[in-house]
């Protein structure tokens, strides 16, 4: 099969991997369409090491089933379906409690070395990584469910109420998936700080208020409106400060961004302000499960979330440019 394999910083080419044939308890899947994240942009750099030369990354996905393995109950060749890359144990207490995200031995499709992941022909998964969608119409949108289940977990664990004034910092894929998970959960008021005009334009089209960073302060005042909630979706020292100085006092700020892997915190803005500051990481299957009913059942909403679908073969030009921003896309998928 022709897969697309990380070489190393800034190197990316498509080559011929082996299919693997499903074990037991385990499903293959033929790939339809795979999602381009931030956080594969950040490894294909090197950025955060959090890839490994000779691996097929690729976790945002959805596809069809080619081929099942022994023991395997309700799933079917042919059967559109999503992965879910959050690979638990199933045993420890997180598992136990359903926070498969906090698993003890987590391990995440796309981000191992050891398993080809979705920037392929074929992946083949546990069954229980297996999301069937049978009410989906329009199959590529399946590629969407894994960005939007991070922005609802994150809204989540904001534990958002109905008449909470919500800020994202961010509207890049994850920061637009956040901001509708607030308004879905029921947010009073969502305003979304983001820099790049295409990316307001796009959520203002959604129906989100939306803020350049500059105006950011004088426009939150103006509307007497600081946040109790902030869902830093960029994760950078910068922006971290910013959720701390602009939310109001004893807010929640839950850092779902990964932008850096080590930050700079204002310390009385969190003491003084009685403010938490929350991680967010993944989603429990429970969300993953949610997220993709949710999507089945607003179709037209999220649909505007794709930018480019793209052969596989364009990938490395694609992550090339995405490596150095000389474009800007809202999410691309690569297509098999």
């Amino acid at each position: 099969m022709k897969a697309l394999v990380y070489g190393g910083p800034w190197k990316m080419q498509v080559l011929d991997r082996p299919v693997r044939a499903p074990g037991p308890g385990e499903v293959q899947v033929r790939i339809e369409a795979t999602g381009i994240c931030g956080s594969d942009i950040h490894g294909y750099t090197g950025k955060t090491g959090r890839r490994h030369e000779g691996q097929v990354m690729g976790h945002e996905t959805v596809g069809r089933v080619s081929d099942i393995g022994a023991g395997v109950s309700n799933i079917g060749v042919g059967d559109l379906v999503t992965i879910n890359p959050v690979m638990a144990c199933g045993a420890c207490e997180n598992c136990r409690h359903g926070e498969e995200q906090s698993c003890e031995s987590l391990r995440v499709f796309g981000v191992v070395p050891d398993h080809d992941a979705a920037f392929a022909e074929f992946s083949t998964v546990p069954q229980e990584n297996i999301v069937v969608l049978p009410s989906l119409q329009q199959s590529l949108l399946g590629a969407l469910i894994e960005p939007l289940a991070v922005g609802f977990h994150s809204a989540r664990i904001a534990q958002i109420a109905a008449d909470s004034d919500v800020l994202i910092i961010g509207g890049g894929p994850i920061g637009q998936a956040a901001a509708l998970a607030a308004r879905r959960l029921g947010a009073g008021r969502v305003i979304v700080s983001e820099p790049s005009p295409s990316r307001r334009s796009l959520l203002t089209s959604l129906g989100m208020m939306c803020l350049s960073p500059a105006e950011l302060e004088d426009r939150l005042q103006d509307l007497g409106a600081r946040p109790s909630v902030v869902i830093d979706a960029v994760g950078s020292s910068e922006t971290l400060i910013t959720s701390l100085s602009v939310s109001s006092r004893r807010a929640q700020v839950v850092l779902v961004g990964m932008a850096d892997p080590s930050l700079t915190i204002p310390a009385y803005r969190v003491s003084v302000d009685e403010r938490s500051i929350l991680g967010s990481f993944c989603y429990s299957y429970q969300d993953f499960r949610e997220t993709a009913e949710w999507v089945s059942s607003h179709e037209d909403q999220v649909a505007p979330l794709i930018e480019k679908a793209a052969p596989l073969e364009e990938g490395p030009g694609i992550f090339d440019q995405l490596g150095r921003h000389a474009i800007d896309a809202h999410k691309i998928l690569l297509m098999p």
